[in-house]
């Protein structure tokens, strides 16, 4: 199998399940210093800023959290984002494919650094993870 065309440049955001958001963030931004950066209550999301990174936490009632809930249960974790570079949606493609792993749909998506295009796929766990173009000094 050949090497990727692309380098994986950080983490970009992950995303949690919570289910008391209050002290979800008293914990995220009274403890550890993150501030709130962006809400989106009718998803249930709430995006801190954590340095270079984000965390978003979603409400384990809402559109996004009760996506990994079936059954009541489901991962805490629901997904992490990686920001590669650089994002070269056919050549990214085929790499994945030519490894029998299937991705979703690209589309803007907002993260750490700004709006710009990602893809969702799965490892073989079974744990969500995004793929996101790395934002060049002054595109944000």
């Amino acid at each position: 199998m050949g090497a990727p065309q692309f380098t994986i440049v950080g983490l970009d955001h992950l995303v949690l399940r919570v289910r008391d958001l209050a002290a979800a963030l008293e914990f995220y931004c009274g403890t550890l210093g993150c501030t709130v950066e962006r809400e989106q209550a009718a998803l249930g999301l709430t995006q801190l800023r954590a340095g270079r990174s984000l965390i978003d936490l979603v409400t384990a009632d809402g559109p996004l959290g009760e996506r990994t809930a079936s059954g009541g249960g489901g991962p805490n974790l629901e997904h992490f984002c990686l920001s590669i570079a650089p994002f070269e949606e056919r050549a990214l493609r085929a790499h994945l494919a030519a490894r029998g792993i299937a991705a979703g749909a690209t589309e803007a998506r907002y993260g750490a650094e700004g709006e710009g295009p990602s893809l969702y796929l799965e490892d073989p766990e079974g744990n969500r993870i995004e793929l996101k173009a790395a934002q060049r000094a002054g595109e944000r």
